[in-house]
């Protein structure tokens, strides 16, 4: 009876030591060593999944040693991806691979760190950005606001807007949508203070890393510019002068058709050039700031023409949630007769990002 408890023990014994020789080990520089499966690296964090707690993350500096029973993706800094099982101690690491044998390297060498899994989902992702469907890459933005008053008089306030953009290596989508609607009522009477919607879309197609062309649609309507619709149609090239991750800084210039029609009865049809520049500065890790400046002089009227401004700071609450204030300037040379020629629109709210 004791010899077949021995022996039930020992093979218990060998099964608990055979279920750790299979998986992925993690030597720390404490000393403690981790079981489980290396899921990635991105040279800060090192996930590992195990039978006990999921997934850990691990910082990067705190591994001393790597040790993988499955196959995995090393992607080195000069730009090479080694795959095999790893043997990874202190700087050495030693990858056996099926085509080349044995190949060395060093921890400062590796950038990152896949799984088959991982690698295939990579992989997959890669393709998505080539290719991408229609549908596909779409991020932006919703904002909204409200103001109102209570007392000698009522007012309310309401604006909306929403941006989206699909960009690729190859081109860029973008469409813009913004509204402002303000209500009053004194003395028993009600009116409207303020009512106005712009909204346009915008293609950019890459030359080079540099350069670009694009072409763009934008609609207006104000109703105290007695404007019923402005219809603007047109295209140009462009420069990056510079950028890198969130920071941008282009210029670009190019033609445009202006139709306009005014509740007066008033028709005009001009045609437009156009030169701009287009920024976007991170100030720190939670606040954006982003500024575009259009000029069109009037190539049908000459000595006329139209200015368009707008700029936004956007302050980052969470990675979904944020609070802007955006400032809109449209201002027109030739206005109906009796109006201003200065449009200024100033809105603040709740901003809720999406898409990735």
């Amino acid at each position: 009876m004791k010899n077949i408890r021995r022996l039930a023990i020992a093979v218990f014994g060998g099964l608990l030591v055979a279920g750790s020789l299979l998986a992925d080990q993690v030597k720390l520089n404490n000393g403690d060593i981790l079981s489980g499966t290396v899921v990635k690296s991105d040279g800060k964090k090192l996930v590992l999944k195990t039978e006990y707690a999921g997934e850990i993350s691990i910082d990067w500096a705190m591994v001393k040693g790597v040790a993988t029973s499955e196959v995995v993706h090393l992607l080195l800094k000069d730009g090479q991806t080694v795959v095999g099982k790893v043997e990874m101690n202190d700087d050495a690491v030693q990858v056996s691979t099926k085509d080349a044998g044995t190949v060395s390297t060093s921890i400062a060498a590796i950038t990152d760190i896949r799984s088959g899994k991982e690698q295939d989902a990579y992989e997959a992702s890669l393709g998505r950005l080539r290719n991408p469907m229609l549908r596909d890459l779409w991020k932006g933005f919703f904002d909204a606001g409200i103001a109102t008053t209570r007392g000698n008089a009522e007012t309310s306030t309401v604006n909306f807007g929403m941006n989206a953009a699909r960009i690729t290596t190859r081109d860029k989508i973008a469409t813009y949508f913004t509204a402002i609607n303000t209500k009053a009522t004194t003395s028993g009477k009600s009116f409207s203070a303020a009512n106005a919607v712009r909204g346009g879309i915008r293609y950019d197609a890459n030359i080079s890393k540099k350069s670009f062309v694009f072409g763009f649609t934008d609609l207006e309507f104000d109703e105290f510019q007695k404007l019923d619709l402005r219809f603007v149609g047109g295209g140009g090239v462009g420069y990056s002068v510079y950028k890198k991750d969130a920071n941008f800084f282009n210029v670009f210039g190019g033609g445009a058709m202006n139709k306009e029609f005014f509740s007066t009865g008033l028709e005009r049809t001009s045609g437009e050039l156009l030169m701009g520049e287009e920024l976007s500065k991170k100030l720190n890790g939670r606040m954006l700031v982003t500024q575009k400046l259009v000029y069109y002089p009037n190539i049908s009227e000459t000595g006329q023409y139209r200015l368009n401004f707008d700029t936004t700071v956007v302050t980052k609450i969470n990675k979904w949630f944020n609070w802007q204030v955006t400032l809109s300037d449209r201002y027109l040379s030739n206005p109906v007769r009796g109006n201003k020629n200065n449009d200024l629109l100033f809105t603040t709210g709740v901003r809720l990002t999406f898409g990735e």
